[in-house]
């Protein structure tokens, strides 16, 4: 099977987001970095040695960001999904893809400060939501639709009817 790799289109911000999710995710790093060449036929604004694409890796994921001029940008049509162990990651990634512009979206969704989706979502979540106990799992369900950050704590005590 070839090696996939997430790409996602920006506009004038690849290497930044690349430094700024290696910052975010722990065991990662940048890898290669392409810049446009003298005489590409690529879109304006960007110049001979502009960064054209950043590889890095997110504990062990592999991602780009390219510059691809205005045509295109991140929608909540494709998001990227965290699996937290407890709230404490769930807090961590909140906070640091939410900081400096990020915006809050309702059931553990937020758009980071370059428009990219993300899903942080504990692990718990999926067990409780797919309990055989239907009517625990549609009381966590129905906690969930109210919470912008998932509270962990929250879902536990309607799951339980408490």
């Amino acid at each position: 099977m070839p090696a996939l790799k997430n790409c996602v289109w920006l506009n004038g911000q690849a290497e930044d987001a690349a430094d700024f999710y290696v910052s975010v995710f722990p065991n990662s790093e940048r890898g290669v970095t392409t810049r446009y060449l003298e005489g590409s036929p690529f879109p304006s604004p960007f110049q001979p040695g502009d960064v054209l694409t950043a590889d890095f890796t997110l504990d062990g994921v592999p991602f780009q960001t390219l510059n691809g001029g205005p045509m295109f940008s991140p929608s909540e049509g494709v998001s990227f999904s965290i699996s937290c162990a407890d709230q404490a990651e769930v807090d961590y990634y909140w906070d640091a893809l939410t900081a400096d512009g990020g915006q809050e979206q309702p059931c553990g969704w937020l758009k980071d400060k370059f428009g990219v989706s993300w899903q942080v979502v504990p692990m718990v979540v999926d067990e409780m939501t797919g309990s055989q106990d239907q009517a625990a799992a549609l009381r966590a369900m129905q906690a969930l639709m109210t919470m912008t950050r998932i509270d962990i704590a929250a879902m536990e005590a309607a799951f339980r009817g408490a």
